[in-house]
């Protein structure tokens, strides 16, 4: 009973931190920093709402965020932690980028489909690796998903700026997408897709799946107490690879979310950071499914909000930016260092 009311005031924390981060923080930077406080202002509170093109892209960033978070909380709600987001969001749009990109005549929803399965298991594969050698050697997944990231990562540089890159452009880049396969725009000409639809389906899914099904019980109760499982003749151990592989998988899956719907194209190093704020999502969510939604939407607002004062107030890039990594920090430590300590670390 203890532990269960600690997990709920965990929560409400989390949930109040960022509230409370989210509306004194921005106050805070933008009179100090701001020439004109009260046109930074109405940029920042209504800037990503006025129009269906600041609108449409707001969400579009929100869905992709939506994706990256899911997939680390599928790797926490199985024991694990994965710390190759980045690295699975960016060799997933790869990927998808080599399919998309082939000159098959094949129709452009077959290519999509294609592209998509691509980005899993790409994703799936870099992830399961890590939770193969956590089963096998006992080697800390959260080092060995950030090492294998970060070395495969250059690959991706190398593929973009050097076999798929655009000699017309100077972008590192590869060419636009034909138009057959590109997800299609819900509010043109933002760079909102289906992709929101799709996360939010599949966060539906994952939620379904954890609490209402037999296989997701166990498997989140292996993640949970790992000892209690043992127990009840669990093996918490065979969801280490299933856990890694499915957090990587999702996360392929907002790679080919970015380069399909959002850029129409793969450029080099599109992620920009992506993958970590998915962590801090999942952190301040508490790795509910349900909760990723307000959480995305608070740290979706913020982010446009800044980027909106940045560009119409003429607001400082670094103080835009520090305003997000402070509401990014104060939120997910909580559940950060709960974390951490539990896992005796």
């Amino acid at each position: 009973m203890k532990k269960a009311s600690s997990f709920y005031s965990d929560l409400l924390l989390a949930a109040l931190i960022p509230l409370g981060a989210a509306l004194v923080i921005p106050l805070i930077f933008i009179l100090a920093g701001s020439d004109n406080p009260p046109k930074t202002f109405a940029a920042f509170f209504t800037g990503p709402w006025r129009n269906s093109w600041f609108l449409g892209n707001t969400l579009d960033s929100m869905a992709l965020l939506l994706t990256a978070a899911l997939g680390s909380a599928a790797a926490f709600r199985g024991g694990c932690f994965n710390l190759g987001g980045e690295g699975q969001i960016y060799l997933g749009g790869c990927a998808a980028a080599v399919v998309l990109l082939n000159k098959t005549g094949l129709p452009g929803p077959v290519m999509l489909c294609l592209a998509a399965l691509a980005a899993v298991l790409t994703g799936g594969a870099m992830g399961g690796v890590s939770g193969l050698l956590r089963k096998r050697f006992g080697a800390s997944e959260l080092i060995t998903s950030f090492l294998l990231a970060a070395a495969l990562s250059p690959l991706g540089d190398f593929l973009v700026s050097a076999i798929l890159r655009n000699p017309q452009a100077n972008l590192l880049a590869t060419e636009q997408f034909a138009p057959n396969r590109l997800l299609p725009k819900i509010l043109p000409p933002s760079a909102l897709s289906v992709s929101i639809i799709i996360a939010i389906v599949f966060t539906i899914l994952f939620r379904i799946f954890i609490h209402r099904t037999v296989i997701g019980y166990r498997f989140r109760i292996a993640g949970a107490a790992p000892d209690l499982a043992r127990f009840g003749g669990i093996n918490a151990e065979k969801r280490f690879v299933p856990a890694m592989a499915v957090s990587g998988s999702i996360a392929g899956l907002a790679g080919f979310f970015a380069v399909a719907g959002t850029y129409g194209m793969c450029y080099q190093g599109f992620p920009g950071g992506l993958g970590w704020n998915g962590i801090a999502m999942a952190l301040i969510a508490g790795n509910e499914p349900f909760l990723l939604l307000p959480a995305v939407f608070c740290f979706g607002a913020i982010k446009a909000g800044a980027d909106a004062a940045m560009l119409q107030a003429s607001f400082g890039y670094e103080t835009a930016a520090f305003i997000q990594a402070a509401v990014l920090l104060l939120a997910a430590l909580p559940f950060g260092s709960r974390y951490l300590s539990g896992r005796g670390m």
